[in-house]
């Protein structure tokens, strides 16, 4: 609702009306409010992970490349005097060249071994052409596709050349010899990395590319043309996967200054800690730090593998700090080929924006291919000098004094840094840039508790923070951490990898080759677990089981079958849930689990669930027990016995009050339909020659032909909305196609006798789908054809049926399946009419093949012909009682409007009659319930066998995969309507607000008393005949039903805002309608004299109307009185009252029993017997005294106090009354009376403890309507002679109204209904001439 503006500044809202309002409205429960109510059952989408390396590699083999020819100088390069001597740390002049050369390569050797002790070493020193091409074959000959590794220092040789070379030397080293990188390239072949130190480096970087483009457009060329002379050739290796480093710029010489080594860049790449520490002393700054020189660095202790050491610890926070300037610089992609894909290569880059720090700082800028954004300005590198600050600081006196080393707090003090982005930061902002660092401190110890909790608290932000983590690298280390055995970690872990789990479930394989799974069996047989944990740990199981055969072997030995058994009773309703999803799917078509489940009786344990007050628990009880029966293995007379049972324990759940409930079962029943195809389809083929043989008398036989031609000819839209789609009535279909379906409306609306008759429906009986034929859309049997088939059913002789018996669990099921056909939630009977139409087609394709080639259709006679048996469809007269069966409450269901035209039963491989398209390529019924979507039957071919596919793997509710989103969402985060600044609670507290004032200001106007009541404030003309009318009791909304339509009005504004079709079917009537949480975000509730509730949002606020639920909410109506054009006088339909206080939602009508519904379990809580052999007309409740007040057919009145059994409930009948009562209403407060109205015109007031009247008035005879305003003491009633009196407490007329105002005086026409607002002085009236008029007290007193 749009808020306006003058209402919110109004100042009636004072600050007591806040208090109130905060009191009632805040406690009111809502109903039908829950996520399974909001949302699609569907699975969230899955991201595309690209957290895992296709290709992880390793660096197999290292060419160690020393051009150094010691003592002599290259001719091209001018050295300072001192100059930088060191090459790996030896200086090359303190021993003789020839030893200084190997000790060098020997040095170089051990500093590569630190990072990569498993590879394969080669030196080549002061090397010849040959040498280098020898080396480089034979280590990429060993090496095959992995990685090699070639380091060059050129540092005893001339630069290296524009032309693309780099120098060795000749045998006698008398000469410098030129070195193609092209030639290096074709060696060394790739994968491979190379390493420059020398000047001017960046020259080979660019020559080597140029090199590579050139090979791959020598490829390209002998690829487009063989006969090429390249293309005989055999081809080069492309260089798409090399990496190289070099130490500078094509323009820049190398440092030379004599602090530092000469072949620095080695010396960052390879030993990064010394360096870095050197070079920290060489800064201004260290002079900070008294005491520390140069050779006290050589004296630090500790091993660089040891992170207890200084040592040790600063190689940590090393690694830890360039992981992270990496992670936040460059992008995903790239960060994952540098620094996970291969260890060497990633700890070389970590180095690298080290060697990129300290040689920028000399006017040296290091390169790489690929090439990195600059890092060397980054935040972190301040971490870092303050990390060695502190360790230097406490090197003197440990070295001298020999004191305790204390702790870097670096680590604690990024958890923090950490856990205040957490707690700080708002939704969409940049990653947080520590998450690298918590990678590292899962390896501590000492911090490992605390950054797993702040891990899972990120991971729970959703699965955008999931796939940041994996990127990063998150995985193996909490793969390994559930080797560990303390106990303190098991709840961050479990946690930890539901989040993992719920967003990528191909981890289930990785848990299963580590035997993680174990870890969760122990958690889940833990009982000192809390709940919620066991929760995750059974989740997390039932996503290592889920179609993973392996994981089903490993988790059935792991016991896990017994150990969810155990905890199907826990109170905690998401582990109970759980459980039941993980057990249907360890016996997922897996044979050994199902016996072991069958031994453990799991069937019957979870049959308990099957009754749970959690929908979502019966819904995962359902797809438990579906997967139990769906298993394909051989059966035997045990299993096929067990099978029955479990069937005829889910046909109970036929009348749930929950659609999720009803699709599982339709899922679940499928799997039986397939196990035991034949037996259905003898079934099936039984029901199909009883529907046709049997004629059911029908009103619809008089009808005269003429009335069926607009019918057949028009593509049977549904009115207005189509029933499946319920697309908006402003996007409906075409012009034409709207002009059309009006006229069917007025055809049917006005055509008198024909009215109500369902003959109307004959030929258009079709509901289009891809289950009849795999080049064909039809359904075989169509909505009309299965409603008939119910109907027969019930009182046919199935027993002629060799070999099924008349009550065998096959024709059970099969009723069971015709009923949710029916079903008034479109996708429970899609789900239903697609296994139905399944058993259909095998059934006849098997049968009859050559007789269905023959006929032209499977129907007796041409469709054209009205009065054809098969394609009529039968209304029930009044069937006998069925035979005393679980199913007993199938029959009188009704089936929904065609939504096109077509045979009854077509044969799959004819031309459509007369030659024209189906009209599904007109109106494609949209469904989006599977997950696979129907089009896998394309590809089974023609052949009928093909067919078994249709409804096994395809049909699915996605139940399980939307279940799972619960743990891929934010599980901490604080639920928006908790949150004070949300808008949801503003908007809210809004609706709060303007509740108080609708009270408070009709309040002062009915205690000053109502004198008059005919000021007309709207009257237009309804698209249909009125026939339920209901104020909204906040806004200036009004809904108005009439037979299958709901049309809303703003009769401030006297405007139109919505009409949409109800989807009921055709014959019936929409009898009464509820708003539900009125006062917050209204629903509204319909309810049609079938017996079905639907539930509706998104109505009159330029939305399209969406159907939240919709239920049976009494299955055995009387049809005696159903479908007969007559007034509401002998017909009560479905009335219902709603309570919103305590969810409860009251049903009755032409039945013998009140009904009660509990909305929040979405289940039938209590059947009242009413005693009495007449239909109930009249509810009204009152939730204080739990008192419910039926006014009833024969003209009693009856009290029912709910809280007592149902024989003795019944605690007062008034049989004051001679006839039908209009309205019977029990006020609501501590001492209300009841008062109730007859056909008569007699008003009675009764005292619910004294047994007789205390009050009579007597009104107009012949009353069709009445209604009482709860508030102002009024009551108004309506009558066939086309006037409408209002009358006071005492029985005062204080209005006539029998005229329209403006309408030149029009006369009003017989009242169909009429209401008062449950607050303001209002009265709807809706007559049978179409029109609806507002009447209201005079204008002074509003």
């Amino acid at each position: 609702m749009k808020m306006d503006s003058d209402l919110l500044h109004s100042p009636a809202v004072g600050l007591a009306e806040e208090e109130e309002a905060d009191m009632n409205d805040w406690k009111l429960p809502l109903a039908f409010m829950k996520k399974r109510h909001s949302e699609k059952i569907e699975g969230c989408k899955a991201l595309a992970q690209s957290w895992r390396m296709k290709d992880r590699m390793k660096t197999v083999s290292v060419a160690l490349v020393l051009c150094l020819n010691v003592g002599v100088d290259p001719p091209d390069v001018v050295k300072t005097s001192p100059c930088a001597r060191l090459e790996c740390w030896i200086d090359p002049l303190s021993m003789s060249p020839q030893k200084a050369l190997e000790t060098i390569g020997a040095n170089l050797q051990k500093q590569y071994e630190n990072w990569q002790p498993r590879a394969r070493y080669k030196q080549s020193l002061d090397p010849t052409v040959d040498e280098v091409k020898k080396l480089c074959t034979s280590l990429r000959r060993n090496a095959k596709e992995e990685r090699v590794l070639f380091h060059y220092n050129g540092h005893g040789v001339p630069r290296p050349t524009v032309n693309g070379e780099i120098w060795v030397f000749n045998k006698n080293y008398t000469q410098y010899i030129p070195l193609s990188i092209y030639d290096l390239q074709t060696w060394m072949g790739s994968p491979s990395i190379f390493v420059y130190d020398c000047s001017n480096a960046g020259i080979i970087v660019k020559s080597f590319k140029q090199f590579a483009l050139q090979r791959e457009q020598e490829l390209e060329v002998a690829a487009i043309n063989p006969s090429h002379p390249l293309a005989q050739m055999p081809l080069p290796p492309s260089m798409k996967n090399c990496i190289q480093l070099a130490a500078c710029e094509a323009s820049e010489l190398l440092p030379m200054n004599p602090d530092l080594p000469a072949d620095l860049f080695t010396s960052c790449l390879t030993t990064p800690i010394k360096i870095a520490l050197r070079w920290f002393c060489m800064q201004k700054s260290a002079k900070l730090v008294p005491g520390v020189t140069l050779d006290l660095i050589e004296k630090i202790p500790g091993r660089l593998n040891d992170r207890r050491t200084p040592l040790g610890e600063l190689n940590w926070i090393f690694t830890a700090i360039t992981d992270t300037i990496a992670w936040n610089v460059l992008p995903r992609d790239l960060f994952q080929k540098l620094f996970r894909q291969d260890l060497l290569v990633a700890s070389l880059f970590r180095n690298f924006l080290l060697a990129e720090r300290i040689m920028r700082s000399y006017n040296c800028t290091p390169v790489s291919s690929p090439r990195l954004p600059p890092t060397y300005m980054h935040a972190m590198w301040q971490a870092w000098d303050l990390a060695v600050d502190i360790c230097l600081s406490q090197l003197p006196t440990i070295i001298e004094e020999g004191t305790a080393f204390r702790h870097s707090p670096f680590f604690a003090e990024q958890l923090t840094a950490f856990q205040v982005w957490l707690t700080m930061g708002v939704e969409n902002r940049n990653p947080p840039e520590q998450l690298p660092i918590v990678l590292q401190v899962l390896l501590s110890q000492v911090h490992r508790l605390r950054a797993l909790d702040l891990l899972g608290r990120f991971l729970d932000l959703g699965p955008w923070a999931v796939s940041l983590a994996l990127s990063v690298g998150i995985f193996p280390y909490v793969l390994k951490l559930l080797q560990s055995s303390a106990r303190e970690l098991r709840p961050l872990l479990v946690f930890i990898w539901a989040k993992i789990l719920a967003v990528d479930s191909s981890c289930q394989a990785d848990l299963v080759k580590d035997n993680g799974h174990k870890y969760f069996l122990s958690v889940l047989a833990d009982s000192y677990m809390p709940a919620e944990h066991r929760t995750m740990a059974v989740f997390i199981l039932a996503v290592i089981v889920n179609s993973y055969n392996t994981g089903q072997e490993a988790c059935l030995q792991g016991n896990l079958i017994a150990n969810c058994l155990e905890q199907l009773s826990d109170p905690h309703p998401l582990l109970r849930q759980w459980v039941a999803i993980c057990l249907g799917r360890i016996w997922q078509n897996f044979d050994p689990a199902r016996w072991c489940g069958v031994r453990d009786s799991a069937h019957e344990k979870l049959y308990t669930l099957l009754s749970d007050p959690i929908p979502e628990v019966r819904c995962a009880a359902v797809f438990a027990l579906g997967t139990f029966v769906g298993n394909s293995a051989e059966r035997t007379d045990h299993s096929t016995t067990i099978d029955h049972n479990v069937a005829m324990m889910l046909a109970q759940l036929i009348n749930d009050g929950s659609p999720v409930v009803r699709k599982e079962l339709v899922v679940a029943l499928s799997h039986l339909v397939v196990q035991y195809e034949s037996n259905f389809c003898t079934v099936a083929l039984q029901f199909i020659e009883e529907e046709k043989n049997y004629t059911v008398p029908s009103p619809a036989n008089t009808a005269e032909p003429g009335n069926l031609t607009p019918v057949r000819d028009s593509p049977a839209i549904p009115r207005l909305r189509s029933v499946n789609s319920y697309t908006n009535i402003r996007a409906a279909t075409t012009a034409r196609n709207l002009n059309k379906s009006l006229q069917n409306l007025n055809l049917n609306e006005e055509g008198g006798p024909a009215a109500f008759s369902p003959g109307n429906l004959s030929t258009s009986s079709s509901a289009s789908s891809t289950l009849g034929s795999p080049d064909n859309d039809e359904y075989i049997l169509s909505f009309e054809t299965i409603d008939k088939m119910r109907r027969v059913s019930s009182y046919s002789s199935l027993n002629s049926l060799i070999g099924v018996s008349f009550n065998s669990v096959y024709t059970q099921i099969w009723r069971v399946l015709l009923h949710l056909a029916a079903d008034p939630f479109p996708e429970v009977s899609d789900l239903a009419m697609k296994v139905l139409n399944s058993i259909a087609y095998k059934a006849t394709m098997n049968a009859r093949p050559q007789r269905i080639l023959d006929s032209g259709s499977l129907t007796q006679s041409a469709p054209a012909s009205p009065t054809s048996k098969g394609t009529h469809i039968h209304q029930a007269g009044g069937s006998p009682p069925m035979p005393s069966t679980s199913s007993s409450s199938l029959t009188n269901e009704v089936p929904k409007p065609p939504t096109r035209e077509q045979p009854v039963t077509r044969p799959p491989y004819t031309p459509t009659l007369g030659g024209q398209a189906p009209h599904s390529h007109q109106f494609p019924r949209t469904r989006k319930m599977f997950d696979k979507g129907p089009e896998q039957a394309a590809e089974d071919g023609d052949e009928p066998g093909g067919h078994r596919n249709y409804i096994s793997p395809a049909l699915q509710t996605g139940l399980c995969d939307w279940s799972a989103k619960y743990f891929a969402q934010p599980v901490m985060k604080i639920p928006e309507e908790h949150d004070l600044e949300s808008q949801v609670r503003m908007e809210r507290q809004w609706r709060f607000l303007r509740n108080t004032r609708v009270r408070r200001q009709s309040r002062c106007i009915t205690q000053r008393g109502v004198s008059r009541l005919d000021d007309q404030i709207f009257i237009n003309r309804n698209p249909g005949v009125p026939s339920v009318v209901k104020f909204h009791p906040f806004n200036t909304c009004i809904a108005v039903a009439d037979k299958d339509s709901i049309c809303f009005w703003d009769w401030e504004k006297g405007e139109r805002l919505d009409y949409f079709y109800n989807g009921n079917p055709r014959y019936t009537r929409i009898t009464s309608m509820e708003y539900l949480n009125g006062h917050d975000c209204s629903l509204l509730l319909t309810a049609t004299d079938d017996g079905a509730l639907r539930i509706w949002k998104n109505f009159a606020d330029q939305k399209n109307p969406e159907m939240v639920t919709a239920w049976q909410g009494l299955s055995d109506m009387l049809p005696t009185t159903r479908g007969q054009p007559t007034t509401s006088a002998h017909s009560a339909g479905m009335v219902v009252d709603w309570e919103q206080e305590t969810g409860l939602l009251m049903t009755s009508g032409d039945v013998r029993v009140i009904r009660i519904w509990d909305t929040d379990r979405e289940m039938k809580v209590q059947d009242i017997p009413t005693g009495a052999d007449s239909c109930v007309t009249s509810l009204s409740c009152d939730s204080q005294r739990s008192l419910i007040v039926a006014g009833l057919g024969d003209g009693s009145v009856r009290v029912f106090d709910r809280r007592m059994g149902p024989n003795e409930c019944r605690v007062m009948t008034y049989r004051e009354h001679g006839a039908w009562v209009v309205k019977a209403h029990l006020q609501k407060e501590t001492d209300g009376h009841i008062i109730s109205v007859s056909v008569n015109g007699d008003v009675r007031f009764f005292e619910p403890r004294t047994p007789d009247s205390i009050n009579v008035l007597q009104t107009v005879k012949g009353l069709t309507a009445l209604d009482i305003h709860p508030q102002a003491n009024l009551f108004a009633c309506g009558s066939m002679n086309q006037f409408i009196a209002v009358y006071n407490a005492n029985g005062d007329v204080i209005s006539n109204i029998k005229y329209y105002d403006g309408f030149m005086g029009q006369r009003i026409g017989a009242i169909s209904c009429l209401t008062f607002h449950p607050y303001w002085p209002h009265l709807a009236v809706g007559s049978n001439d179409y029109y609806m008029s507002i009447y209201s007290a005079e204008k002074r007193l509003r």
